[in-house]
């Protein structure tokens, strides 16, 4: 996807810029005097899952996930990886497949590497050991699933409301939806792409909580933040079909605090609002 966004340096005054890498479920942006790669919804483990929640035996791809990350990381030469949460699958304490999938998925990684992690729905007690430092050998800062912001970026997972400092950046981040497309050809035929869902933050689906009285967007008196929902980093995890008749959001603040919304697909081609795809 190429619009307006792209890195920026720090002393420029614009608005940060979140670039989407082209052909990848993934942005860059710049924070602060960080260049940083932005992903959402690894879940690491989830083929383990599938056959613990539903009896479905799927080879494991966590060396594909790894390698395609670590390509990544090597493409876009990041200071810090932020994770938009779901790192892992498990809900709970993560099963010795899925810890160990990230065990060697973080000793893979430059030792300069600093990594920020969302904590997502799926992301259980992650913090009793990711952070501890015991086992990975790396600089991760763990944060709540409401969110922060990273300099002028605001990131959050999405299964819950943001926080007012993620709210109060100039573009929010965010995963848990997995966005995706159904698109039919001229013969009846479809298929199912992740796609980009981006906007700006509609104030009407704000307005009335407590938690952001005073926030001058609210009042009127700024534009509100823009949005960039990501795609899902695993590509077997599904998502909502954002075009699709009928279909729920999981996000509290999904459709209705996205305004001017459009899909993107993941190698750039702009499908216009999502709602009318």
């Amino acid at each position: 996807m190429r619009d307006e966004s792209r890195p920026v340096s720090p002393s420029e005054s614009t608005p940060p810029r979140v670039e989407p890498v082209p052909g990848e479920p993934a942005a860059t942006a710049t924070i602060g005097s960080e260049r940083a790669l932005f992903v959402a919804d690894y879940h690491a483990g989830y083929e383990a899952g599938l056959r613990y929640e539903r009896g479905v035996d799927v080879p494991s791809r966590a060396p594909d996930r790894r390698d395609r990350l670590l390509s990544l990381l090597e493409r876009t030469r990041p200071d810090r990886l932020v994770v938009l949460g779901d790192l892992m699958h498990s809900i709970g304490e993560p099963g010795g497949a899925e810890r160990g999938e990230l065990e060697v998925l973080f000793e893979s990684f430059a030792s300069d590497l600093a990594v920020t992690v969302v904590k997502g729905n799926h992301d259980g007690r992650i913090e009793t050991w990711l952070a501890e430092g015991e086992d990975i050998d790396a600089i991760v800062d763990i944060v709540p699933g409401e969110g922060v912001a990273l300099g002028d970026v605001g990131v959050c997972h999405g299964h819950t409301w943001p926080s007012p400092a993620a709210l109060e950046s100039d573009v929010l981040c965010l995963g848990h939806e997995h966005p995706c497309v159904r698109l039919e050809d001229e013969v009846g035929g479809s298929r199912v792409e992740r796609a980009w869902l981006r906007g700006r933050l509609d104030p009407a689906a704000f307005a009335d909580r407590p938690e952001y009285e005073g926030m001058s967007w609210l009042e009127g008196d700024d534009e509100s933040p823009r949005v960039v929902v990501f795609p899902a980093f695993n590509d077997l995890v599904g998502g909502t079909w954002i075009n699709v008749t009928g279909q729920s959001f999981l996000s509290p603040f999904l459709p209705s605090g996205l305004a001017e919304g459009e899909a993107y697909l993941l190698d750039g081609t702009r499908l216009g609002s999502y709602d009318s795809v």
